[in-house]
């Protein structure tokens, strides 16, 4: 008996496992998914049925947080010294890759492009909200690796779900890239069986996290926030509501907020103190400038968004122009042998985006120049 009491007293003893502190980690990464989806409830007569999203709203969420935050990725790859002289080859196939298959997709059908780009984003977007369970899974009792597998699959669940009752109620008022990118060929029996798989899951998770709150004494705060944050903005945004509007406001402030969020902590001198930091690279002195000041650092990439997304608009869509004033005289393009070009070239940074990120992100490949150190380390 007193060996059980000291063992309870050793698991209480663990610490909250936050990337920088709880103030900065439920600012920055955390409360991003509550957030919009209580603004979103909250205004949801207003949201109801709406199909566009108003300027001021496209600039604020798509320009300065959707298309910046794939930028940010270049701090860890492009801009990084180390990793582009020890993945010089894989950082050159990569977007060169999925220029060619973008290519031949879209010289196909310009629909099967957006399809597989609307799906290789879908994996991305999942792929990050796991990603963040298992960075915030990485301290606690040693009983809590036996249910690992557990807090997988409500992640997944909790992000699934959603995506097969889009499926199986398109069209909706709001599409991934553009419409038609989604297929449409899932039958409703299915998402019901998804929604029955979903609370069984939900319930397990949640017996399991009462059973080892009253066991070790540790209940994971950040883990637990990011599994409901995802849960909560992936249904209120898909499922709940109808709406352009709140499906951009929960999928992209959740996503790229967090995502800008840890970029900056893994690179940041400010970030971490040393000894604390998840990943740990020289730097260049542009790139060490950048990263010590926010302002620069966000500057860098709503520059390089609003690039982008001045040719997309002077040369494809012709839909903000008010905005983008110096794309103005760009021709607008419309023969299709150049699109079948220039769209998944435009694209590149997306496409470069979720496919780098299947490899910077990796937390047990040691050898991988972007490895973070092993556990407990952190």
């Amino acid at each position: 008996m007193t060996e059980q009491i000291l063992n309870l007293a050793t698991t209480r003893s663990w610490p909250q496992p936050w990337l920088s502190s709880g103030r900065w980690d439920t600012a920055l990464i955390l409360l991003p998914a509550f957030i919009s989806s209580l603004v979103a409830l909250a205004f949801r007569d207003s949201l109801a049925g709406n199909q566009h999203i108003p300027l001021w709203a496209w600039v604020s969420f798509v320009l300065l947080v959707d298309v910046a935050h794939v930028y940010a990725t270049l701090f860890r790859t492009y801009f990084n010294n180390s990793a582009c002289e020890k993945k010089r080859g894989l950082l050159i196939a990569i977007p060169l890759a999925c220029w060619v298959i973008g290519t031949l997709l879209y010289t196909i059908d310009y629909l099967l492009f957006w399809k597989a780009l609307a799906y290789l984003a879908i994996f991305h977007f999942i792929r990050q909200q796991y990603g963040f369970m298992a960075l915030y899974s990485r301290r606690g009792p040693v009983d809590f690796e036996k249910y690992r597998q557990l807090d997988q699959s409500i992640i997944y669940i909790a992000t699934l779900y959603p995506l097969l009752y889009w499926h199986a109620n398109l069209p909706r008022n709001f599409n991934w890239f553009v419409e038609g990118d989604f297929f449409e060929s899932i039958p409703i029996t299915l998402v019901d069986a998804g929604l029955m798989l979903y609370v069984i899951t939900a319930a397990l998770y949640l017996a399991k996290e009462i059973y080892l709150l009253r066991t070790t004494g540790f209940f994971n705060i950040p883990k637990n926030l990011i599994i409901g944050g995802t849960a909560l903005s992936w249904w209120v945004g898909i499922v709940a509501l109808n709406s352009d509007m709140a499906f951009t406001m929960t999928n992209v402030l959740s996503h790229g907020i967090p995502y800008m969020a840890l970029i900056w902590l893994s690179h940041s001198s400010k970030g971490l103190e040393r000894k604390d930091r998840i990943f740990s690279f020289s730097l260049s002195r542009g790139r060490q400038l950048a990263l010590t000041f926010v302002p620069l650092f966000l500057a860098v990439l709503v520059l390089l968004a609003y690039l982008e997304e001045g040719l997309w608009d002077g040369l494809i869509w012709r839909e903000h122009l008010s905005i983008f004033g110096i794309f103005f005289d760009l021709p607008q393009i419309h023969d299709a042998a150049i699109l079948a070009i220039l769209v998944p070239f435009l694209s590149l940074p997306q496409s470069t985006h979720y496919v780098l990120d299947g490899f910077i992100w990796r937390m047990k490949d040691n050898s991988s120049v972007w490895s973070e150190p092993s556990r407990g380390q952190i």
